[in-house]
């Protein structure tokens, strides 16, 4: 059979893994599962890497289960954290936990009949766990010299807040959600991003204490920029959600179409399932024609696809054509907003455009297109001027609010790339 660890080594996915991983994964079809704690109501671009992680390993044959930390979730994961996290409510994280379930199953495949992927919550078992269970049958097989030893402890300990014996006992949950897996499914893999390693290796250890079998670890390295950074949020440091209420399916496909030349292969590499021929077409495109960009369109075409599917691709690519010219038709207010952020905007009182409409002319000195009404019937009757994206050459005509998107927006252009944004009001 055809080992996925070295798939994973060609993509550069392994940052740290348990001995005798890649020889299990070369002979035999094995769970695993990877967990994701409901500390929003979104997964975000961080996440995709271990979820794209799980759906590879399911291509492979192999048993994935992907589980929703609403038990985890109360306590809070110290790892990559330099303060405790503010404790969400019970309802608030129930909430989350059944929306970030709709996005785990929307990657992974649970009709197939020979490996269905499997959906749990730790809250399940471990709300069934009484603190004197806890203590007896988990608390008894870590010591505090191994707990303090852990990276993730250290770093924290070292800081002028500490950590809290309620962020301190996160490890021994995640090993018993390894052992209750172990137990209940066979699953004998844990994966994860590089700061799990602490935890993971905790889990195979109470695995191996408790059962007397092995149980095994990989994890994915930490995602960064070009310029060092943490990778998944915008310039202006909001973070790249895979719902498309908190970031819309166009702002998803720009965010990776402006991907660094230097970091897109590496993308192209953790995020997809293009195979290593197709990556290596995109790395020679990269050197020698990145002007084109066409590794960071492929890279915004595949991620984007799998997250919203063909349709919200086929919005994003269309919503990023608007800015070269590109039809505006079908475009909701909102996509024309963030479309054009950065464009000046002038608003404009909806009654401005009642009865016969706004004079075009009018129009276009209001918005900053035109110096006066003169120049603006010099540049209709030239050819230079677009009411969304259409060209415009009647210097008598008047705009209507019937010709806005849904009553809120006129998009104006002068020539190939002057852009102004009408809100009306």
């Amino acid at each position: 059979m055809e080992n996925i660890f070295q798939e994973w080594q060609w993509r550069g996915l392994v940052y740290d893994h348990t001995e005798g991983i890649a020889e299990l994964l070369g002979k035999e079809q094995i769970t695993i599962y990877n967990g994701f704690d409901p500390t929003a109501d979104s997964l975000h671009v961080g996440h995709l890497v271990p979820m794209v992680g799980l759906a590879r390993l399911q291509r492979y044959g192999h048993h994935p289960i992907a589980l929703a930390g609403g038990g985890t979730g109360m306590i809070g994961d110290p790892s990559g954290r330099s303060a405790e996290r503010n404790l969400l409510s019970k309802e608030t994280l129930a909430e989350n936990v059944e929306k970030i379930k709709v996005q785990l199953a929307s990657i992974l495949d649970f009709e197939v009949k020979t490996n269905p992927a499997r959906l749990v919550n730790n809250l399940d078992w471990l709300s069934q766990l009484s603190m004197i269970d806890y203590l007896r049958d988990v608390g008894k097989h870590f010591t505090i010299n191994y707990m303090l030893a852990k990276d993730s402890v250290q770093s924290r300990i070292e800081r002028e807040d500490g950590l809290s014996y309620t962020e301190f006992s996160y490890m021994l949950l995640q090993s018993y959600d390894f052992y209750h897996l172990h137990q209940n499914y066979g699953c004998v893999l844990q994966t994860g991003g590089s700061d799990q390693w602490g935890n993971i290796t905790a889990g195979t250890t109470f695995v191996r204490k408790v059962t007397g079998a092995t149980a095994h670890g990989v994890v994915y390295p930490l995602i960064t920029r070009a310029d060092g950074t943490k990778f998944g949020k915008t310039s202006d440091g909001e973070s790249v959600w895979l719902s498309p209420e908190r970031t819309s399916p166009y702002q998803f496909y720009q965010f990776f179409f402006n991907i660094e030349d230097a970091k897109v292969v590496e993308m192209l590499c953790y995020y997809t399932f293009l195979s290593q021929a197709e990556i290596a077409e995109c790395r020679l495109a990269v050197q020698e024609r990145p002007h084109l960009r066409e590794a960071q369109r492929r890279l915004a075409q595949e991620v984007t696809r799998l997250v919203h599917g063909e349709s919200g691709l086929a919005k994003a690519e269309q919503a990023s054509t608007v800015l070269f010219g590109g039809e505006i038709a079908g475009l909701s207010a909102q996509e024309i907003q963030e479309i054009f952020a950065a464009a000046p905007s002038t608003m404009i009182s909806a009654d401005s455009f009642s009865g016969d409409g706004m004079p075009l002319v009018n129009l276009l000195e209001t918005a900053g297109i035109a110096k006066s009404r003169g120049e603006a019937r010099r540049l209709l009757e030239s050819g230079g001027i677009y009411l969304n994206n259409v060209r415009a050459t009647d210097a008598g005509r008047a705009v209507t609010l019937s010709e806005s998107i849904e009553g809120k927006f006129l998009v104006l252009r002068k020539g190939k790339k002057e852009y102004a944004l009408v809100q009306i009001g």
